[in-house]
């Protein structure tokens, strides 16, 4: 990264971004309908401190977990992880308040207005909105329905666009682009729920055939959660149950045994090549089996990051120049994270591309960009600038 990739990109050009000469309104969309609707309020409380108030509008939308777009509040520690029953391990994550103000997005003469209703007063017209950074996670917003929906609105948003969006969110089908592509992937198949419903022997032979011990995991689900690791075949059932309470279709996959887990960020430039960052490489703790919810998210755990991973210097490039690949493969616009196994012979195995990967200031795509020399709120601040400045529609 050189010393001119560490300062904010130049204010966008006024023929493409906002036409009042006002600081540009950006809506920050976060919760959502998904299992991971607790780790998206997280992520934009994150978001939302970082924006400089002096360069942009902020506003704040929450969507509850019926679907429901309200006017949410936009600090305070509201956002935050809380302790729950430290008898029962519990941990509190924040949620959209579903009763606050709805809010909408209609069309305007000059844009797209926001609208807020509220009961028992007229409808209020906030103004329009030049950026939206959609920070949610898993089905119903990081999958390219909510990508589509700004799409046909006309509205510039960060990060991929539909096709991205929905080929990443969904590991069965990314794994068949990347493949395609020529990138190195594990095996697996896919199982859905009327599948395993019809005819669970058969599904158990599949498995089978795959060799224990295999990861079963959600197609579309991210931050971990509904995944296991299934070492004997007595163990699968449950398993597979737990997956699909998140979601009908499920992957399940080869363990890549005794792997390293190596991330690596990619970052789109404004004149549309991208830069990558130093992999970074997670060590877990041995009472987890794997990089697991709690692993992830809950500060009392010993995970460690080794930033930058210490691999050999042709391993490393092949991380990053892959990571640029996978990134190109699926057509994926402003941010990624890719994650790889690396076996001991070094060679290297892709194992999901992340169009909106955890985003607080401890997670692994901005400390691998931190310490690239892009801090948060810089980082933030490129990836609303890279929005600003793209085209809307076809590009």
């Amino acid at each position: 990264m050189t010393g001119s990739d560490r300062t904010p990109a130049p204010s966008p050009d006024p023929s493409t971004g906002p036409s009042s000469g006002a600081r540009p309104r950006v809506a920050v969309v976060f919760g959502g309908r998904s299992s991971e609707h607790g780790i998206s309020c997280v992520t934009a409380g994150s978001v939302l401190a970082a924006i400089d108030p002096t360069a942009y509008d902020v506003v704040a939308i929450g969507i509850a977990r019926d679907g429901r777009w309200v006017l949410e509040q936009s600090g305070g520690e509201r956002w935050s992880i809380a302790a729950g029953d430290a008898s029962q391990g519990q941990t509190l994550l924040p949620s959209v308040d579903g009763a606050r103000p709805t809010v909408t997005l209609t069309q305007a003469t000059s844009g797209t207005d926001l609208l807020v209703s509220e009961a028992s007063r007229p409808p209020e017209v906030l103004g329009e909105v030049d950026v939206v950074f959609p920070v949610l996670h898993g089905p119903w917003g990081e999958d390219g329905t909510v990508q589509g929906m700004l799409e046909m609105a006309g509205v510039r948003y960060v990060g991929a666009g539909v096709l991205a969006s929905a080929v990443s969110m969904d590991k069965a089908y990314m794994k068949v682009v990347l493949a395609a592509a020529g990138l190195p992937v594990m095996p697996g198949i896919t199982i859905t729920a009327t599948q395993w419903r019809a005819d669970a022997a058969d599904v158990r032979r599949r498995v089978a055939d795959l060799q224990h011990p295999v990861f079963v995991k959600p197609a579309r689900g991210g931050s971990s959660m509904g995944v296991a690791k299934v070492r004997r075949a007595d163990e699968l059932d449950a398993a597979l149950e737990g997956a699909f309470e998140h979601d009908p279709r499920v992957l399940v996959e080869v363990s890549a045994q005794d792997a390293r887990e190596v991330e690596c960020g990619v970052l789109q430039r404004l004149d549309g090549g991208v830069e990558t960052t130093r992999p970074a490489e997670i060590h877990v703790d041995a009472a987890h089996d794997f990089y697991d919810f709690e692993a992830k998210y809950l500060p009392d755990q010993a995970t460690e990051i080794d930033l930058p991973a210490d691999l050999p210097a042709d391993v490393e490039e092949q991380v990053r120049s892959l990571s640029a690949q996978a990134f190109e493969a699926v057509g994926c616009e402003g941010l990624a994270r890719v994650d790889f196994f690396v076996r001991a012979d070094g060679s290297l195995i892709v194992n999901e591309i992340n169009t909106m990967p955890g985003f607080t200031p401890t997670s692994m795509f901005p400390q691998m960009w931190a310490a690239s020399g892009l801090d948060y709120p810089a980082l933030v601040d490129r990836l609303l600038q890279l929005a600003l400045t793209r085209e809307t529609g076809l590009r």
